[in-house]
């Protein structure tokens, strides 16, 4: 479809932590747009992946069309790249039959990716490959103080937790002398489509008491027994994520069961904050309470007047 005939589609971006609501006002919206939903999650995506995931229920995949939800393998190798040029292709589709779309997630490389495309950014594997020799030699944790130190608004929005990442930013800083958080503002791509970012948001408090609930909710569910199942892969980059780790320990005997669970909880949390800081840094977002459906149509359709 041509950039002239697709001016006129609209996507709305609902982003924000995890636990926050994203889901049902995704499926109030696609009903009040009659439109599909497109998926940013990085995880939902695994289909091997999903009590610890929070993917959607059956009963909320029913109630609108979903995209992006349980369609690639956690064996595939899968980035935000991929997810880019696979999310493009896939909005131009939706777009023939379709004035708008909704996507909806909690992974900010994946909607940036799909809003702003992937950086064009320089990469050397000789600096690479030393900077994995460090990290296997001292640890991650020495690796990512060198990124607060070189780039500390990188280290308070990036995942400091995922080796690549940090290991990213040091390389790009070493062949560039540039910190990655700048050089990542310089690489927006123009898209065919107009955007409305709604960021959804509440009290610290209520957040982290709705996380620790559907921690406990995904244990009643299976937890355990996902994991457990998924165990024989436990290397794999996919699995390497909250829910799934924390378990891993536990199914080891390196940590009693309380425990894993407390450190879900704990490291939910704290991904959430990191999911705040990195949108709350977009400018585009309008920031919302997740029952403020009336003011959120009323701003989507404000963003889109002609």
């Amino acid at each position: 479809m041509s950039g002239l005939m697709m001016s006129n589609k609209k996507l709305i971006i609902i982003a924000g932590p995890t636990a926050i609501g994203k889901t049902a006002l995704s499926i109030r919206l696609a009903k009040h747009y009659q439109c599909p939903i497109l998926s940013f999650d990085s995880r939902q995506i695994y289909k091997e992946m999903n009590i610890g995931t929070a993917k959607p229920s059956t009963e909320e995949l029913a109630a609108a069309e979903h995209h992006f939800i349980g369609t690639h393998s956690i064996h595939e190798r899968y980035t935000a790249g991929i997810f880019e040029k696979e999310a493009l292709e896939t909005l131009d589709k939706i777009f023939e039959t379709n004035e708008y779309c909704i996507a909806v997630g909690g992974s900010g490389l994946y909607i940036n990716a799909l809003a702003y495309g992937i950086d064009d950014i320089p990469s050397n594997e000789a600096i690479r490959a030393r900077l994995k020799e460090e990290w296997q030699t001292f640890g991650l944790e020495k690796l990512a103080q060198k990124v607060k130190d070189v780039d500390p608004e990188y280290y308070e929005i990036g995942d400091m937790q995922n080796s690549r990442r940090v290991i990213r930013a040091l390389e790009t800083f070493e062949l560039t002398h540039e910190k990655y958080s700048e050089l990542r503002k310089k690489t927006a791509k123009k898209r065919p489509f107009q955007m409305a970012w709604i960021g959804l948001n509440t009290d610290r408090e209520i957040l982290f008491n709705q996380i620790n609930s559907r921690v406990e909710i995904m244990v009643k569910k299976g937890l355990i027994e996902e994991v457990k199942s998924l165990e024989p892969f436990n290397q794999l980059k996919a699995l390497k994520t909250v829910g799934y780790s924390e378990l891993f320990s536990y199914l080891k005997n390196e940590i009693p069961l309380e425990e894993a669970i407390r450190l879900i909880q704990r490291n939910t949390r704290h991904f959430a904050k990191r999911q705040v800081t990195w949108f709350a840094k977009n400018t585009s977002v309008n920031w919302f309470k997740p029952d403020q459906d009336e003011d959120i149509t009323h701003k989507i359709n404000q963003i889109f007047l002609p």
